[in-house]
């Protein structure tokens, strides 16, 4: 862009920073908010909308709609990149945070499986695709905008704001199911109450708007329309300007491949984690997860204002190769604090299942698939969060510190008879499969573990925006940096508890899921150490 014509705009006031900062922000909490709330009640949710025996099925079909949201990201993300380079960054974000907030909040209005059917998980996943769209908009808008608000020396700081709002709308998600939680009865909760923390999307909707239509526009885009740069056709111009090619690649697996994928690791997988494999108490879960995920929230802070001294690559680096040496030592130890008893059983009594076609199907009941007499035992197993290990037999037999169980006549036809009669088997050999309160000083491990996981996200996470903006040219700013962001975020991060949940449930092993989460770090370290640039941060140049 013609620099007389940028510096022809006047350098916005520390006041209108604070404002552009703030309002942003705020928006950005609330819009994520809207997203992770459907993550934060997944295990209400299974019940609600999805009509299977089978309780692994169950929260696979949560986490595969709730996937949906996310394979939609780059598509909203070529839309409204298309819109915020041509017609403005500010109107842009109004409509995406009006398009998540009315999609979000229709949720709470849907009837149950019960009541009207099938129809209820299609209505679900039709929302989850307009929040998708909208979320693929509304990151790149928001990021933006503060970025070419900011003054280059601060542009780090400031727009890590915007990366902390994003574990805020995490946060704040499970602030206001606590809160309903302690108002509304738990069987009320559980019946209707989930409802509340969607509808409250209405208000949280009118607030974000109220605060963005205070704001002016970039004065970037301003400059750039008085002086007609504006792009013809952003998304064509993201794929032929040169050297773009390989900034979207660098920007898809070295930096949102890397980050998105520790992100919902240390956030939705630890939930995950917990609340099934684990056994916790969920008003528990979600109280270790709110003190963890609100105390990172200052590290990414700390990192997006370290970046405008290092430069973006270094804490980037730092952070994906952490991950790779701790996720499976920190994911252990909380294991090992969550649940002790479950663990020392498993040692002392291990558990050993052995039969024809010993491997479990976690998706046969969806597609009218034979599950295996074996597989059927393996797969009650694993919703128990029993660890085990398997040997080919002729005949099914199940086997605990060597002694035989006996299996039930009805344990192969029903479900729920074969899990409560594993269960009941199992604790005879000191397995505990009440929900945990952890002793105070397990639940102080515990969330020091989950906060060095946020940490490591706040290292590859917390200068990303002002790295993206900094990457791309800003006639095709939006869009450049949306569809590399959200193709990452939406495939390789939002499928992660999916993919991650039929790895456990085909292996039998809690902790087997990490491999995908290790494997696109290891991928995309490598990337990020050959394509992002080293020294101080810079703005945008050609580089080809």
């Amino acid at each position: 862009m013609n620099e007389a014509v940028q510096s022809s705009q006047p350098e916005p006031t520390d006041k209108e920073i604070r404002l552009v900062v703030g309002a942003s922000s705020a928006g950005t909490i609330f819009e994520w908010y809207d997203f992770f709330i459907y993550g934060t009640l997944a295990y209400i949710l299974k019940d609600a909308f999805y009509d299977v025996d089978d309780p692994t099925l169950g929260l696979l079909l949560v986490w595969s709609t709730f996937a949906v949201g996310f394979a939609f990201r780059p598509i909203g993300a070529i839309l409204f990149g298309f819109l915020g380079d041509r017609l403005g960054r500010k109107y842009t974000f109004l409509v995406t945070v009006t398009l998540m907030g009315v999609a979000t909040a229709g949720v709470g209005f849907i009837p149950t499986v019960d009541q009207i059917g099938v129809v209820a998980p299609i209505i679900v996943i039709i929302l989850r695709v307009l929040q998708g769209l909208a979320l693929g908009g509304e990151y790149g808008g928001a990021a933006i905008y503060v970025a070419e608000h900011a003054p280059p020396e601060k542009r780090g700081y400031y727009t890590s704001f915007i990366q902390a709002s994003v574990v805020g709308g995490f946060v704040l998600s499970i602030i206001v199911v606590l809160a309903c939680r302690i108002i509304i009865p738990e069987e009320d909760f559980n019946d209707w109450g989930w409802r509340v923390p969607f509808l409250l999307s209405i208000l949280l909707l009118v607030i974000s708007l109220w605060m963005r239509f205070k704001l002016s526009e970039s004065p970037v885009f301003k400059a750039m329309k008085e002086a007609g740069e504006t792009s013809g056709n952003p998304f064509i111009e993201s794929f032929t300007y040169p050297g773009n090619k390989k900034r979207i690649f660098v920007a898809l697996f070295g930096v949102s491949g890397i980050l998105t994928t520790i992100w919902y690791t240390a956030f939705f997988s630890s939930l995950s984690f917990l609340k099934g494999d684990m056994r916790l108490d969920e008003t528990t879960v979600e109280i270790i997860l709110l003190a963890a995920g609100g105390l990172s929230m200052v590290f990414y802070i700390w990192v997006g204002k370290w970046s405008d001294r290092v430069g973006r690559k270094k804490p980037i680096i730092i952070g994906a190769l952490a991950s790779l040496a701790l996720l499976f030592p920190i994911f252990w130890f909380i294991g090992s604090m969550a649940n002790p008893g479950l663990a020392e059983a498993a040692e002392k009594n291990p558990v050993v299942v052995s039969g024809q076609q010993c491997v479990t199907d976690p998706l046969a009941e969806l597609f009218d698939r034979e599950q295996s007499d074996c597989g059927k035992v393996l797969g009650s197993l694993t919703a128990s969060g029993v660890s085990y290990t398997v040997e080919q037999s002729d005949t099914l037999a199940v086997a605990v510190g060597g002694e035989a169980l006996p299996i039930g006549d009805d344990w192969l036809e029903d479900n729920q008879a074969r899990t409560q009669g594993l269960q009941a088997a199992l604790s005879q050999s000191g397995f505990d499969f009440s929900r945990q309160v952890p002793p105070f000083p397990n639940l102080i491990g515990i969330i020091a573990a989950l906060l060095s996981l946020g940490v490591l996200s706040a290292l590859t996470y917390g200068s990303v925006a002002a790295l993206l903006s900094e990457m791309f040219p800003p006639k095709i700013r939006y869009s450049s940096m949306s569809i590399p962001y959200h193709i990452g975020a939406g495939y390789l991060g939002g499928f992660l508890p999916l993919i991650s949940g039929i790895i456990v449930a085909s292996t039998g092993n809690v902790y087997s899921g990490l491999w995908y989460t290790w494997i696109i770090v290891a991928f995309g370290v490598v990337v990020a150490w050959w394509g992002l640039p080293n020294g101080p941060p810079t703005d945008f140049q050609d580089d080809v």
